[in-house]
């Protein structure tokens, strides 16, 4: 293996620091250790390599603490906790613009999901904490703001370690501060990301959520499916919300898919009934 202090390694790492202060672009240093090139590493042709490495990274990681399963959360990164929402509103009712006032007060309507999100957490940690580790669930989220925040908070109130997956985006997205040290990951790649999220989840929880989150969602529903994976219980918090939004009956009525189709997922408004569904699924 390669010695962490050689002197080599450092000097490449200082050559790309003081191009990134300085604004300069990457230059090619054929003398450079090539996995401490970023400019080698950043070409089409290594593509693959990033690939590899988006794949090892989190996976030894999660090997090393011992986590084999996960429940998965996804869920609005916009949403905000019953105090944070309520603090908005106030400042927007100072501030006396209609528009600011009416997304603060959906803030405020949409803040219970945050509290069941970390409240679902703290449960599913808390059973975690009295088993062995073949029978422990972390939790594992996108590693971002919202509903994701949210069940990590409630894994580290209850004393537990939970993962996070993050994306880098074009307007970044921090990891949120209750990802355990060590388990916060950044990915370059959706796909990858996602495959990750898939390899060590025993359930899904998908609380109401944009465009990434039903993008997580189908994607799930489409592995169970088509039997790429095994069958996981799925879980839609929020039945109102999903209702409206998404009718699978369409589906079944024009053909699209089967009816037993339907019986991927489940509604739930309670976090223990959705602690129920998956405790239910594994027997235990």
């Amino acid at each position: 293996m390669l010695d962490p202090h050689d002197r080599r390694l450092a000097e490449a790492w200082d050559i790309v620091k003081a191009q990134q202060e300085h604004g300069d672009g990457l230059v090619a240093e054929s003398n450079r250790l090539a996995f401490a090139d970023p400019e080698f590493l950043l070409r089409r042709e290594t593509r693959g390599i990033r690939f590899q490495l988006e794949m090892l990274k989190p996976d030894l990681a999660q090997q090393a603490q011992g986590i084999e399963h996960t429940v998965v959360v996804f869920g609005s990164a916009r949403f905000r906790s019953s105090e944070v929402a309520a603090q908005q509103l106030a400042l927007a009712q100072q501030e006396g613009v209609p528009e600011t006032i009416t997304r603060a007060q959906t803030l405020v309507r949409n803040a219970h999901f945050y509290e069941q999100a970390r409240a679902l957490g703290r449960t599913i940690t808390e059973h975690s904490l009295t088993q062995t580790n073949g029978n422990k669930m972390f939790i594992c989220t996108g590693g971002g703001p919202g509903i994701m925040e949210a069940a990590n908070r409630g894994a580290q109130e209850a004393g537990g370690i939970s993962i996070g997956l993050n994306i880098a985006l074009p307007h970044e997205q921090a990891p949120n501060p209750y990802i355990t040290p060590g388990l916060s990951f950044k990915f370059h790649y959706f796909a990858l990301r996602k495959m990750h999220f898939m390899m060590r989840a025993k359930a899904l929880v998908a609380f109401p959520g944009g465009f990434g989150t039903l993008d997580e969602l189908f994607e799930t529903l489409t592995l169970v499916q088509c039997k790429k994976v095994k069958p996981v219980p799925v879980v839609l918090f929020g039945t109102d919300y999903w209702k409206r939004l998404f009718n699978p009956d369409v589906l079944v009525e024009e053909g699209a898919i089967s009816a037993e189709d339907l019986e991927l997922f489940k509604y739930v408004d309670s976090v223990d009934d959705a602690w129920q569904i998956i405790r239910a699924f594994y027997r235990f």
